[in-house]
């Protein structure tokens, strides 16, 4: 019995001809975007954005993040390549978006050498920020130290900011029933038992917030 993948588009093979045999990598790219649009649309901005993928999502990624109409904070590709580079060019005003591009040394799949040629490629383009890790004896797959890169590459292009902060709702302007879920996702279920008014419920969820209990 034969088994099927979900995939984002048609791999026929990573050689240089092959790879220009991607079959719906076009409607994968606009499902990207319309994610990436639903996003903003729920107020997340779009330097607070990034594409990361492994494999053939890095490859989507890189693809379709450098060819969006505006500059996200960054790409990560883990283990992937550029597809379908006959038809890849970078959007204006994209050519800095940061790249991280991890790959390993002993990748039986997505040989070295094409992660070396999708760094050409896109450099060639115009890219002005694209790095390339490679670790040995890794095969296709990530190991810590990878994870690591890309954490610390996250850190750098998504910087903490005001963004990031959660707003609390005033107690005060909290229903009983808001502030029962409060006290109860707080453990203070104890020293709420025998409250009745609602200004009881308030103060002991300000107490817990200024740290007085």
């Amino acid at each position: 019995m034969g088994m099927s993948m979900p995939s984002w588009y048609d791999i026929v093979g990573l050689d240089k001809r092959s790879n220009e045999f991607c079959n719906g990598i076009d409607i994968s790219q606009q499902r990207l975007l319309s994610i990436i649009n639903s996003e903003m649309d729920a107020g997340i901005k779009r330097n607070r954005i990034v594409l990361a993928g492994f494999s053939q999502g890095g490859a989507l990624s890189l693809y379709t993040g450098m060819q969006l109409p505006t500059k996200l904070a960054g790409i990560v590709v883990m283990s992937g390549y550029l597809p379908h580079s006959s038809a890849f060019n970078i959007s204006n005003g994209l050519e800095k978006t940061p790249i991280f591009h991890g790959h390993g040394e002993g990748d039986p799949l997505v040989r070295l050498e094409n992660a070396e040629e999708s760094k050409s490629t896109v450099m060639e383009k115009g890219a002005t920020d694209y790095t390339l890790k490679t670790y040995a004896g890794l095969a296709h797959s990530v190991n810590p130290t990878e994870i690591s890169d890309v954490l610390q590459f996250l850190l750098k292009v998504l910087p903490p900011d005001d963004s990031c902060k959660i707003q609390l709702k005033d107690p005060s302007e909290m229903s009983v029933k808001e502030l029962k879920a409060a006290i109860a996702k707080a453990g203070l279920g104890r020293q709420a038992v025998g409250l009745m008014e609602k200004k009881e419920f308030v103060d002991l969820v300000k107490k817990h917030r200024d740290g007085k209990l």
